[in-house]
């Protein structure tokens, strides 16, 4: 029991130090091979911890071999940008001043919703509200936001948060989200009307449509620019 015990100080104390090593960023900020090391160094730290039949060394020669490696290929990823891109990809833009880039989307097999979501993290619930969206290479997304919606706090404006003012999707790539209609104030006919009259002769040549209970809406065709429009809405 003592072995096990003094056996697993020493692995936590290792894989404390390789840690320190690598620095303090958190699971959501590190690059792709930064993430992969450290799979594998939790993975190879339970071993000799467990395995009594293991010697100690044949634990940490593994650990402190990672740690190298991760050293020399941090210090490759500033010294050359072709290999930091080989390793972590680089940046891309989903969002420009023309709406979503839907080559980029699925070249990173991102759907609506995860755009979405992603910029209700970053504080905006419009895809209208944003000039520029990148997905960093840590898979966090970086939002710039036009002039107009730039940040203010309601408490310094002396505003009252409005619900009805978040935006509802009623299409996304393509296909009707039937559980938002009512919620938007809205039907099926009316839906494909507002995408006909915007250029769609199908639904499915609508990359997105949202709308709040205002009317306020966003839409973008899978070929196209988005742009932000205004519809009546059913009253409920």
């Amino acid at each position: 029991m003592l072995t096990i015990v003094a056996r697993s100080i020493i692995i936590y104390l290792i894989v404390l130090l390789v840690f320190r090593l690598m620095g303090k960023r958190q699971i959501g900020q590190m690059q792709p091979f930064e993430l992969v090391l450290t799979l594998i160094i939790a993975d190879l730290a339970t071993i000799p911890m467990a395995e009594v039949s293991v010697p100690v060394l044949h634990g940490i020669i593994p650990l402190l071999t990672l740690s190298i490696l991760h050293f020399i290929i941090t210090l490759l990823t500033k010294k050359s940008v072709t290999f930091s891109r080989i390793v972590s990809g680089k940046p891309v833009i989903i969002i420009n001043p023309k709406g979503l880039d839907y080559k980029a989307m699925k070249q990173l097999n991102l759907t609506i919703d995860d755009i979405l979501a992603a910029l209700r993290n970053c504080g905006y619930f419009s895809i209208a509200e944003v000039q520029y969206a990148i997905m960093e290479t840590s898979g966090k997304v970086s939002v710039m936001p036009k002039a107009e919606y730039t940040p203010a706090t309601n408490g310094a404006l002396g505003l009252k948060e409005d619900d009805s003012l978040i935006p509802i999707t009623l299409v996304s790539e393509g296909k009707i989200i039937q559980a938002n209609m009512k919620l938007a104030g809205m039907d099926e006919e009316k839906i494909k009307n507002i995408t006909q009259q915007n250029g769609a002769k199908k639904i499915k040549d609508v990359l997105v449509l949202t709308m709040d209970k205002t009317g306020s809406a966003y839409i973008q065709l899978m070929e196209g620019e988005g742009k932000s429009i205004s519809c009546e809405v059913i009253p409920a």
